[in-house]
């Protein structure tokens, strides 16, 4: 399927969205920095430096920046610089078929959601919720020690398989130090929360919730089975806006097949007032089904991030608070 990572080997770069190496452009250079400090040689795509007001560049234009890195056979693996918004209207004009004869390890988070349950929709070759250049490399340390641990365990060596997610220490979501670093970000002590007690194993299928209310139904949207283990997880909205995306997939009938929940931490969550937690919410569109449910995991817009594998098997054990992958993705 895929080989580990080895110094030299190339790692692309594409802006699907925000265009974050004009308007995060410190961020993004520590993030390179981090990635090339590893060994690797980054290729940077044709939008590089680019910005149309709030994205990097039309539908067409953003789809052939990630066609042309998808197509190139020397690349080992492709990180988006962020996420944003609009990703979701690229997918009428990928090339998923490069991506099926030439697997990449392809990665990303947020708005890439998009991106990954399709190409994972249109292939059956697993992605990866993971980082982005800037958004996640580019993070200062403490934080982004334990994220860059993670990326090298995961895909610079074999796995051992099975294989326990860590719980790291430290957590948070400040949103200072985003380009320069002023002042010390406000550090959490960390842990998991069992929502609901049990342990189930099945595929591994999600991503960020209010990027998949821009084609959830469509042909680009991975068809959810019979015990599929559901990861979800979203930023910055309202309980409001939480209630809306879960009654999404509610409704499309997704909570009716699903053998357990993985539910992210939160980043700058609005509970409105109300003090209730986003698995609260969760709770009253689940009508009492009793299905494990593990919450606040370090897999999304938090720091520090652990990526996580779509379309291979996992188990969760909510009861005590692990997630073990069952499958490896390196032949």
């Amino acid at each position: 399927m895929f080989s580990p990572l080895i110094k030299g080997d190339i790692i692309s770069i594409y802006s699907p969205s925000k265009p974050a190496t004009a308007i995060a452009k410190a961020r993004y250079e520590r993030g390179k920095a981090r990635l090339e400090a590893l060994g690797f040689t980054l290729k940077e795509g044709s939008l590089t430096g680019k910005e149309d007001y709030y994205r990097s560049g039309t539908p067409k234009e953003r789809a052939e920046e990630l066609n042309a890195l998808l197509r190139d056979p020397h690349i080992k693996m492709i990180l988006p610089t962020m996420g944003g918004t609009n990703a979701n209207s690229m997918l009428p004009y990928l090339d998923y078929e490069a991506f099926q004869h030439n697997p990449k390890i392809l990665v990303g988070l947020s708005d890439v959601t998009a991106i990954l349950l399709a190409m994972y929709a249109k292939t059956g070759l697993p992605v990866f919720y993971g980082p982005s250049v800037a958004s996640t490399l580019g993070e200062f340390p403490p934080f982004v020690h334990y994220t860059e641990q993670y990326f090298k365990d995961l895909f610079l060596r074999s796995l051992s398989i099975p294989y326990d997610m860590p719980i790291p220490p430290i957590w948070t979501d400040d949103r200072v130090n985003w380009l320069e670093k002023t002042t010390e970000k406000t550090q959490h002590p960390n842990s998991w929360i069992t929502v609901q007690p049990g342990i189930a194993e099945g595929r591994l299928i999600g991503g960020n919730i209010n990027t998949m209310y821009g084609f959830i139904g469509t042909p680009y949207f991975p068809q959810i089975k019979e015990g599929d283990i559901l990861l979800l997880e979203d930023t910055s909205k309202s309980i409001a806006v939480v209630e809306k995306n879960f009654a999404m997939l509610k409704l499309h009938g997704i909570f009716d097949k699903a053998s357990a929940i993985i539910l992210g931490k939160h980043e700058q969550y609005d509970d409105l007032g109300s003090g209730r937690k986003p698995y609260d919410v969760l709770l009253e569109q689940l009508d009492g089904c009793a299905i494990p449910i593990i919450a606040d995991v370090d897999c999304c817009h938090t720091h520090p991030l652990h990526a996580m594998p779509i379309g291979l098997r996992v188990r969760v054990d909510s009861t005590n608070k692990q997630i073990t992958f069952l499958e490896n993705w390196f032949s």
